[in-house]
């Protein structure tokens, strides 16, 4: 199959397809995993517009969006909160009881939920959905645990890429709406 970013099996597209709740790591994935901190000790992350507009567009979609992060951040809230992103987990470090929490009070099954990662605190969650996806720079184990492995690295746009995927697999692509924050 041909998405927009390149060949996909026809196995990625047929998870894609049954997608109801898209589940985001923050550093590395939203972000290059690069965190700035000032001199006065204020942290700061760089989010790029492409993957706002993506998150926005598979929100007005139909798919629920989420994320869950090991670390804390006023920035990860108030971006996500811009986004539209109805579920913000923020500061679990054993981040698969707060996937599983989230799946049961949605009244989804694993199949039919959608995580993208970067590194070994993302592995229970991606070994767990039935969509399991990897950006381009992520440590080795989780490229060769996932389904699909994003063109683009974490923090350039990644996260755009497979919500465009999914709204390709589900049709819903040519309907997105949205404005980047």
């Amino acid at each position: 199959m041909d998405s927009l970013y390149g060949k996909v099996a026809p196995s990625v597209w047929q998870k894609a397809q049954k997608i109801k709740l898209f589940v985001c790591d923050i550093d590395g994935v939203f972000s290059d995993g690069r965190i700035y901190l000032g001199n006065n000790g204020e942290e700061l992350k760089a989010f790029h517009t492409k993957d706002g507009y993506g998150i926005k567009a598979l929100g007005a979609s139909g798919v629920d969006v989420a994320v869950i992060t090991g670390r804390k951040s006023n920035i990860v809230q108030t971006r996500m909160s811009a986004l539209n992103v109805k579920h913000i987990v923020q500061g679990e470090e054993n981040k698969l009881p707060a996937l599983k929490a989230m799946i049961a009070s949605l009244q989804l099954t694993p199949e039919q939920v959608a995580y993208i990662g970067d590194d070994m605190p993302d592995f229970d969650c991606l070994n767990y959905v039935g969509f399991s996806i990897a950006v381009n720079d992520a440590h080795p184990a989780i490229l060769n645990l996932c389904n699909y492995t994003t063109y683009i690295r974490g923090g350039f746009g990644a996260v755009r890429e497979t919500c465009d995927l999914i709204m390709q697999s589900q049709n819903t692509l040519a309907d997105a709406t949205g404005a980047s924050v």
